[in-house]
């Protein structure tokens, strides 16, 4: 019985180095085990792979929709802009064709005002001429030279004075005021010859109501004026003297009734 036990004992002492003795146990034994380790080593590094994949598509998807989602932000916001400039485009349109009808209205006006300006002024120039003998007679406040004179009084219908009678030149003496020197032009020169003085209707003086020593050219004196002072021992018929045409002084226009 002992030695039944010692057998046994043998045997299972036996049976396992035998076998552990075996290369193919060795190689099953610890041969696996390495296998799973290398497995195992390399597993975390693919998870690893694998999870950075799938983060970069998650973030690679966001960027997509980010994008797509600013440029519809961005494309409304244009729009938005776009629309908001042509309401205030045509605002200022509006503005400005509202200011351009004004403007109008306001030219109309003012034409109409001047034109109304300019019949008044008329009306009191008419006021202004005085009548005598189928004449009428303007005595200017303004003062310019004999030509530019004449010119205003060819502008009214009529033309410097003319002066043929005594009556006529008390007639015009008559009408201006008093004053220290006040001299006005009449229609008379004598630019184109000198001493033969003619009237501006192209006709030659006769006679005449200068003052004594006149007409005496004495620095180039060519055109005619006449004058009323403050001396009442002076006359009408002896208020004529000649100065430069270039004088500005104050003139006496006549014109036909007709005109």
């Amino acid at each position: 019985m002992t030695a039944n036990r010692e057998g046994m004992h043998t045997n299972l002492i036996d049976g396992p180095e035998d076998d552990c003795s075996s290369p193919e146990v060795r190689y099953s034994v610890f041969q696996n085990p390495d296998k799973s380790r290398k497995l195992f080593c390399q597993d975390p590094f693919k998870v690893a792979t694998a999870c950075l994949t799938a983060f970069c598509l998650v973030l690679l998807m966001i960027l997509v929709v980010t994008s797509v989602h600013s440029g519809k932000t961005r494309s409304s916001d244009q729009d938005s802009q776009s629309s908001a400039a042509e309401s205030h485009m045509q605002k200022n349109c509006a503005n400005v064709s509202s200011l351009t009808e004004e403007l109008q209205a306001v030219k109309k006006e003012k034409s109409e005002l001047e034109k109304e300006r300019t019949q008044l002024k008329n009306r009191i120039t008419e006021l202004d001429w005085k009548h005598f003998n189928g004449s009428c007679y303007y005595v200017s406040e303004y003062r310019r030279s004999w030509s530019d004179s004449q010119a205003y009084c060819k502008r009214q219908g009529g033309h410097l004075a003319i002066i043929l009678t005594a009556e006529e030149q008390t007639f015009i003496w008559n009408l201006l005021p008093r004053g220290y020197w006040n001299a006005y032009w009449f229609g008379i020169s004598d630019e184109k010859i000198e001493e033969d003085w003619y009237w501006v209707d192209g006709t030659k003086l006769v006679g005449g109501f200068w003052e004594d020593g006149e007409p005496n050219n004495h620095i180039n004196e060519d055109c005619g004026y006449m004058i009323k002072t403050n001396v009442l021992s002076r006359v009408a018929t002896k208020s004529w003297y000649d100065a430069p045409c270039y004088m500005s002084l104050p003139w006496i226009c006549e014109k036909l009734v007709s005109s």
